[in-house]
């Protein structure tokens, strides 16, 4: 009765939250987007109102919230995603590996072509499948690493013939990793002294459980790992930090973008100071560097190890290639860089451009690795977020799913604008329209302004400014 009293207008909030995203899972459509940032706003709004208002009054309120959190990804636990067709080429990928057939070696569209026939491959519900997934994901060899690949076949092994089933065990795979994310981001917050409320931007955020739960993508997989390993790099255990970042990779392969960035952070551990946070840390040296590397490095080969052949590097390169130099999406200075290459030569430079913007992202990470200081766990974990930054600015394709990783990194810095952008990326659904796919540039542009302008706007004004939210 205490706590009713207490959280009165949290409880009511709480209910209206559950309404708002029963209606975004079972009754929307992903071209009606009116309607989409509508609840998308309300529920931001709610979120941000659990956070910075109702928790600093209660603090006790942590399972409370925690709890909110894990109730409204139930919500979706029996729900087809509906802003995402990708969940389909997993069970897909997961059909052909539970039948020990490698999903890099042949296409769904050479599959109806010539593999049923010739090799005898049956993959259940194939047209359904085929139908869901796209011409254009179907066209192209999977890019998912090989531990994503082991949970999509864990979900066909686990639900037979059944698309729901393999999307509720798909669905309790992703729950269970954002738990484990509340876990140890909780734990590297109270380390470093930071408000514990901060891993609520990740946990009870919307776009986190409607991207990730909702939809079904694997970020949030990727970041258990990789938080769990931060956790474990912060107490001075490296080693199984080390395989816990190859499995990282192994789920996707953005955390390579970072792997420079542990340089400083190992051979320079030894000038930091008694009285700081690593005082018992073991001593970290050029040597324990190149041993950290070394256990990634066998950590992901090991997991690529069952499907390495001159075929799937061939097919694996070609399709990430894909990324840079064909697929482009909500992206920024590129469409800036389009726009000019129309008015000067007259075409898309996205082939040329696409081979020379990632070279500027290598300089500008590897410039972070040997110029700045990242010797504490905050100063290393703000590299990243300027890392990733910096990565997805100069990326062709910026799904919003990939908005998951800054934010979750932002929690333990003193910038929000990754949590700004959580906000401003569902923007990019506008292209997805009644008379298909049509993206308003207004709106990118409306996008990144703002997200750009709040970044700019923080390096320049809170350089001084406590870690804290």
């Amino acid at each position: 009765m205490k706590f009713l009293k207490l959280n009165k207008i949290p409880l009511l909030f709480a209910i209206v939250s559950i309404a708002f995203y029963i209606s975004f899972g079972y009754d929307l459509e992903r071209s009606h987007f009116v309607r989409l940032i509508s609840l998308y706003s309300a529920l931001f709004f709610i979120a941000y109102l659990f956070i910075e208002k109702f928790f600093p009054k209660h603090r006790e309120n942590f399972w409370f919230l925690a709890s909110l959190g894990i109730v409204l990804r139930l919500i979706f636990i029996p729900a087809i995603p509906n802003l995402s067709q990708d969940f389909y080429r997993f069970l897909w990928d997961g059909r052909l590996l539970a039948q020990g057939i490698s999903p890099y070696v042949f296409t769904p569209e050479i599959y109806f072509k010539e593999v049923s026939e010739s090799l005898g491959v049956i993959v259940s519900q194939a047209n359904e499948l085929y139908e869901g997934m796209g011409a254009l994901n179907a066209s192209h060899f999977s890019n998912y690493p090989p531990i994503n690949q082991l949970f999509f076949a864990v979900a066909a092994l686990f639900s037979g013939k059944s698309i729901l089933g393999s999307v509720i065990v798909l669905r309790v795979i992703i729950i269970l990793a954002d738990i484990g994310v509340l876990y140890f981001g909780r734990k590297i917050l109270e380390r470093l002294t930071l408000p514990v409320k901060n891993i609520f931007w990740y946990f009870l955020n919307p776009f986190i459980i409607i991207e990730l739960t909702g939809n079904l993508h694997f970020e949030g997989v990727m970041l258990f790992f990789f938080v769990w390993a931060l956790h474990l790099i912060f107490n001075g255990k490296w080693f199984w930090a080390a395989v816990l970042i190859g499995l990282s990779v192994s789920v996707k392969l953005i955390p390579l973008l970072f792997l420079p960035l542990f340089l400083k952070y190992f051979i320079d551990k030894n000038k930091i100071s008694k009285n700081t946070i690593l005082s018992n840390f073991k001593k970290f040296n050029w040597t324990t560097l190149l041993k950290f590397y070394t256990i990634i490095g066998i950590t992901i080969i090991i997991t690529f190890l069952p499907f390495l052949s001159l075929e799937f590097i061939q097919h694996f390169s070609a399709t990430i290639a894909l990324w840079f130099q064909n697929f482009e999406f909500n992206a920024s200075v590129y469409y800036i860089i389009r726009w000019i290459g129309f008015q000067v030569v007259g075409w898309n430079l996205i082939e040329t451009v696409g081979k020379i913007l990632p070279v500027l992202v290598l300089l500008f990470i590897l410039g972070l690795a040997f110029f700045r200081k990242n010797k504490t766990p905050q100063q290393l974990i703000t590299a990243m977020l300027f890392a990733i930054s910096f990565y997805f600015l100069f990326s062709t394709t910026v799904h919003p799913w990939y908005v998951a990783t800054p934010l979750l990194l932002s929690v333990f810095t003193k910038y929000k604008f990754p949590i700004v952008w959580s906000f401003m990326v569902m923007l990019s659904y506008s292209a997805y329209g009644k008379d298909g796919f049509d993206e308003n540039l207004w709106l990118v542009g409306l996008e990144y302004s703002v997200v750009i302008g709040v970044a700019v706007w923080e390096i320049f004004q809170t350089k001084n400014r406590p870690v804290r939210f």
